[in-house]
């Protein structure tokens, strides 16, 4: 059998990923703070492309142009390679026929849907590639280890407020009362959140006050005896060095109370400092929610986050009639369809992440009005299927952006986690965490003499409509620390006796 070669035609379609569509896709992932640094290079580097709110800068280069209309243009000269023949990136007239980018407005046309169920929040990892070249800070080390004590959705939410509540120092800037009250939660349950971090490292930190934070350390290295617990309590004594007062209540000798204020010099009062000079910087919104008078949400982005930068027709105008050469037309033309897809992709940036924030608050409404224990069970498809877009865009959109609501400030990827099925097909989804809530109230309410098996779990939250196995009641119920019933009725049996 021969072989022959030939020519043949062939129509098909093919997704091309263009450089410019690559870095679109690349913009819908950036945090506020890459996107500016982003568009700072774009500034220098492209001659037609200033910022909105530069037109006196513009206009004083206009003149400059206007004083030398003969000058002529180089692409040389535009990328700065002839050194004081560079342009600034702000060159242009201040009154020229622009294109900007708006910032889209507020969409309220939507109303709130009260009590619509509850669901739950799940994490999402740090970048290890964002810590490798700076200093690890506080906030970063709590909540690594955070994520290693805690793993439902609800607890992480509570100790990430927490750790929001820690100053540079290390010491807690708001009680548990006032927590609770912001989030929506029981005192109790923040309490008990809390009680579990305050074990975390540097020890010490979590801490109300000094003597706490003393406390904490001594606990740590298990030398917190009665005798010690004294001397904390009295540390206005100790400034005093009144040695007498302080011997009679901590029953010890001179020799011993020496050792034990040497041993308290050598603990810190400041556990925070140990992670970098510098405070820890403030995390910026880039969506934020407000509640109107009609009952509804407002959602708009945040201003101070957004870029707004323009492409100068007039100039580019001016300059392109000044190029002689083929490769100046062909720098100055690669230099506006650049600036004119920036402002174009930024001004759809700003559009995609306010429809998400938007539908988000809408799936969400519950948790917005009623607290942590009313979040309900989303997935990124939901949302990609009620704006009709793709759900890798909304994957995109909700990475390293945050939310400032009237409970908090939480990153966008928190509000999505995994439902569990219901055992009527028709009705609504359970979350994960109101499922947990639910297993903690049953043993919670148990009798001494009556102890829940996970079997007897299962056949109670069947009856109340969640399909669930018993593998599943046995994972959620050690998450949330609770001995199995072997154990809890080992327990009784040793209370009565």
């Amino acid at each position: 059998m021969a072989l022959m070669q030939k020519l043949a035609l062939k129509q098909g379609q093919s997704l091309v990923m263009t450089p410019q569509l690559q870095q679109a896709i690349k913009l819908l992932a950036m945090s506020n703070a890459e996107l500016a640094e982003f568009v700072d290079v774009e500034l220098e580097r492209n001659p037609l492309l200033e910022r909105a709110d530069a037109p006196q800068e513009s206009a004083a280069k206009a003149e400059a142009s206007e004083d030398t209309p003969d000058a002529p243009f180089s692409a040389a000269d535009a990328r700065g390679d002839e050194g004081d023949g560079a342009l600034s990136p702000s060159d242009g007239a201040g009154d020229a026929p622009s294109t900007h980018t708006p910032a889209p407005g507020p969409d309220p046309g939507w109303q709130s849907l009260r009590g619509s169920g509850a669901v739950s929040l799940d994490g999402e990892a740090h970048d290890f590639a964002a810590t490798i070249t700076r200093d690890e800070t506080l906030g970063e080390h709590l909540t690594g280890q955070l994520n290693l004590h805690f793993r439902e959705p609800r607890e992480l939410l509570i100790g990430q407020h927490i750790i929001g509540m820690v100053n540079e120092q290390g010491y807690l800037t708001a009680d548990v009362a006032a927590m609770a009250a912001s989030l929506g939660a029981s005192e109790d349950e923040v309490r008990r959140v809390l009680q579990v971090m305050k074990g975390f490292d540097p020890a010490g930190v979590f801490a109300a006050d000094l003597q706490e934070c003393l406390a904490l350390q001594l606990k740590e290295q298990d030398r917190f005896d009665p005798a010690m617990e004294k001397l904390i309590a009295n540390l206005p004594l100790v400034a005093k060095r009144d040695f007498a007062a302080l011997k009679t209540l901590c029953g010890v000798g001179l020799d011993d109370l020496r050792d034990m204020i040497a041993e308290l010099r050598q603990l810190n009062p400041k556990p925070g400092h140990a992670f970098g000079a510098e405070p820890v910087v403030p995390v910026v919104p880039d969506v934020i929610v407000r509640a109107a008078q009609d009952g509804s949400w407002l959602v708009e982005l945040n201003s101070e986050t957004l870029p707004r930068v323009l492409v100068n027709n007039q100039y580019a105008a001016r300059v392109s009639g000044t190029a002689a050469k083929v490769q100046d037309k062909q720098f100055l033309s690669e230099c506006h369809a650049q600036a004119s897809w920036l402002v174009k992709s930024l001004d759809q940036r700003a559009r995609t992440i306010l429809k998400v924030a938007q539908e988000i608050v809408k799936q969400q409404d519950a948790f917005l009005v009623l607290g942590v224990a009313h979040l309900r069970p989303i997935t990124l498809r939901m949302v990609a299927d009620a704006i009709e877009m793709h759900e890798s865009t909304v994957s995109r959109v909700t990475s390293n952006k945050y939310m400032a609501t009237p409970r908090g400030t939480f990153e966008l990827k928190y509000f999505f986690t995994n439902a569990i099925a219901s055992a009527d097909a028709s009705a609504e989804q359970h979350s994960s965490e109101s499922v947990r809530h639910r297993i903690k109230e049953m043993i919670a309410a148990e009798s001494p003499e009556n102890i829940l098996s996970d079997d007897d779990v299962v056949d109670r939250l069947k009856s109340e409509g969640v399909e669930i196995a018993r593998r599943t009641v046995a994972k959620y119920r050690e998450s949330l620390n609770i001995l199995s019933s072997v154990q809890r009725r080992r327990e009784a049996r040793a209370r009565r006796a």
